[in-house]
């Protein structure tokens, strides 16, 4: 099994990334969808996230069922330094605890993509056969970022700089896909990406015939 790290800044294309190796066979964790699993309606996650933070961050249903009011809460964490680690502090080993479990359970010749936006941030970079960053010039990255979630420019810098600087995303990369191009181009930058993964997944197999 190879096991791939998957990250880049807010807005930089990640599932984009994702979305392609998952169609070309690639066995995709999302810790973004393990964040969101992990604080469901009736989680302990969520328990903790209303004791640390209170029931402002809750929004009630018809049903009556509390679940995570994510407008809220980002409100809260990404204006205050000690709020925000509070926060990855309930969520992260509750996502890298799911995030192994769905690894084990993957087929032993697959291709393992953990898509991990903190990747770098939290020091997993070294947990992994192989370290895939996705890169965007800041520029581009602050415009995706302002058009695609109705943020102003402050939030948007807000969000950003909440995250590692792009030198040490780089740093920790194996290897780096630009996504200062066209959608075509990127998708040819994944195709190749994943004949690189295949080829390192097969030097990894036991090879075969007798002793």
């Amino acid at each position: 099994m190879l096991i791939v790290g998957l990250t880049g800044g807010i807005a930089s294309g990640k599932s984009a990334v994702a979305d392609r190796l998952a169609e070309l066979g690639a066995v995709i964790i999302d810790a973004d969808v393990l964040a969101r699993e992990v604080v469901a309606a009736g989680t302990p996650g969520l328990a903790a996230i209303e004791r640390r933070f209170g029931g402002s961050v809750l929004t009630a249903g018809p049903d009556g069922v509390h679940t995570l009011d994510r407008a809220a809460l980002g409100a809260v964490v990404f204006a205050d330094e000690s709020a925000r680690r509070d926060l990855e502090a309930i969520v992260h080993p509750a996502v890298r605890a799911r995030a192994s479990e769905l690894t084990r359970a993957a087929p032993s010749d697959a291709v393992v993509v953990q898509v991990i936006p903190l990747l770098v941030e939290t020091g997993q970079q070294h947990a992994f056969d192989q370290v895939v960053v996705v890169d965007i010039d800041p520029e581009r990255q602050l415009e995706r970022l302002v058009a695609r979630n109705g943020l102003s420019t402050e939030q948007a810098l807000a969000r950003i700089s909440a995250q590692a600087a792009r030198a040490e995303r780089l740093a920790a990369a194996d290897i780096v896909l630009d996504n200062n191009g066209t959608p075509a181009q990127l998708r040819a930058a994944v195709d190749g990406l994943w004949q690189r993964l295949r080829v390192a997944s097969a030097r990894m197999q036991p090879s075969g015939g007798t002793v």
